[in-house]
């Protein structure tokens, strides 16, 4: 099986996201730890109304030449605070128009899906959010064992 390189996959999903469809795929790295885990969950992205955006919401995003998937953190206008959930010191801005979809799914591997809407979901989030904090300690010593 032949390897597509990152950039090239992240335009083809933008394409389709842009065309008004759904788009499946598994999550690589840890920078959403321990909510969303390096190559065990699946997110399905979704086109999205830029305006309804609101903190909370993972997306899509344009940084740099790259495509990343955090959380909006802050939203100022048209500007975006975004940061990953198992990060704890660096955060991305971006501008609406690099926002590529939204997370409306996540995948678990046993199957189950979660909506990114329901109460438990955000209910889940926000309380990671609020441990800012303690995140660094959680993440290296309690999440692995527990989540």
């Amino acid at each position: 099986m032949q390897k597509i390189p990152n950039k090239q996959y992240f335009d083809y999903v933008a394409e389709r996201i842009a065309a008004g469809d759904n788009v499946r795929i598994r999550l690589k790295g840890n920078s959403m730890y321990p909510l969303l885990r390096n190559n065990k969950e699946m997110v399905v992205l979704s086109p999205c109304n830029v305006n309804e955006l609101k903190p909370m919401d993972v997306v899509l995003f344009r940084y740099r030449g790259d495509y990343v998937l955090h959380r909006i953190i802050n939203r100022k206008g048209e500007q975006l605070l975004m940061q990953g959930d198992g990060i704890y010191a660096s955060f991305e801005q971006c501008c609406l128009a690099d926002v590529v979809g939204i997370v409306t799914k996540v995948i678990r591997p046993s199957g189950a899906e979660i909506s990114t809407h329901s109460r438990r979901w955000r209910a889940i989030s926000r309380l990671w959010r609020a441990f800012e904090p303690l995140r660094r300690f959680l993440i290296n010593n309690m999440w692995r064992y527990y989540w």
